[in-house]
């Protein structure tokens, strides 16, 4: 392929588009502002923003923090001026392949240590297996939390970084082979327990949500098509770009502030908890994973929507390089 449609080697200079990217980076240095925002209130008691109307000095540190990530992102844009807006566009989304690579690995991770360890709880084996104190410990979440799903959330962002395959093929058919296990082990063998619908509902709600990003960007979402496929590249462009800021952005801002707004808002509430299923110590132990999927989908959603908003920006300008969507594949 020529290096104007081969997106591994597009040219970092193009013509300058100084408003769109100052827009889009903005975007994100705010998301960024708003996650650590978020875990400062959270994780260390610091008030909300809006405590500075109430005279809560903390507050104003929060503050700082968004015109931080404001000011990092526009003047990244004025140092850059002529950095083309696909070339970004690429950056940002192999950033966001990288987060959901990094989610995915986790959660494969997760889904069999954890698994794994509430059928020896359920069978009555940790006693045998470990010692008194540590058999105790793995009958509560909140050490489960930190020092299990911890260390295998990393563990998957590194192996992520040694990858590029997302995997969404393999984890569906481990979602398949998962629920055979169900179907044998309960009509062969006359057993069942909670922990194994639990790892189904598990891995499957996170290849519907991390995937769909991924999805976003090899244009695999489903379209209402009425006048699109008529018009011209131009008017694509105009059309993805309006609908990405009107529809994709806001649904997944609103997404954002409801699910984190706050110690007890959705995400946060179930997290700080290390919230578990009714089940209790008969399942699995990531509930509280499972809330914090729908914070990593619109995160991951509103990163994708900043590249593909460049990529429209791109096809208005009729700038060269555009990339046709592959099909997707594991």
């Amino acid at each position: 392929m020529s290096t104007s449609t081969d997106p591994d080697t597009l040219s970092p200079i193009g013509p300058p588009a100084i408003g769109a990217r100052l827009f889009g980076w903005i975007s994100l240095g705010v998301l960024a502002a708003f996650f650590i925002n978020n875990i400062l209130n959270v994780a260390f008691g610091l008030p909300q923003v809006t405590g500075a109307w109430n005279g809560e000095t903390a507050a104003w540190l929060l503050i700082a923090i968004y015109l931080i990530g404001i000011g990092a992102a526009a003047l990244f844009v004025l140092r850059t001026p002529n950095r083309a807006l696909r070339y970004d566009s690429k950056i940002i989304s192999d950033f966001n392949a990288y987060l959901i690579r990094g989610c995915f690995f986790a959660v494969l991770f997760t889904g069999i240590v954890d698994a794994a360890i509430a059928f020896l709880r359920v069978e009555g084996l940790l006693e045998q297996l470990f010692s008194e104190a540590l058999a105790k410990d793995l009958i509560r979440s909140r050490f489960i939390g930190p020092w299990v799903h911890g260390p295998l959330l990393v563990l998957g962002f590194v192996v992520a970084g040694f990858s590029r395959s997302l995997g969404f093929i393999w984890l569906a058919l481990l979602i398949v082979l998962a629920e055979l296990l169900i179907v044998f082990s309960r009509f062969v063998f006359s057993y069942e327990q909670a922990m194994m619908g639990d790892l189904v509902r598990y891995w499957y709600a996170a290849l519907f949500l991390f995937a769909s990003a991924y999805t976003l960007k090899e244009e695999g979402h489903v379209r209402v098509d009425v006048f699109f496929a008529g018009l011209s590249r131009r008017g694509k462009g105009k059309v993805n770009a309006i609908g990405t800021i009107f529809l994709g952005m806001v649904t997944a801002w609103g997404i954002i502030i409801v699910s984190m707004n706050g110690k007890q808002s959705i995400v946060n509430s179930a997290v700080t908890n290390f919230e578990v299923s009714q089940t209790g110590t008969a399942g699995m132990y990531t509930k509280y994973q499972m809330a914090a999927f729908l914070a990593v989908f619109a995160i991951t959603m509103l990163i994708e929507f900043v590249s593909y908003y460049f990529a429209a920006v791109a096809d208005t300008r009729d700038e060269p390089g555009k990339r046709e969507a592959a099909p997707i594949s594991h």
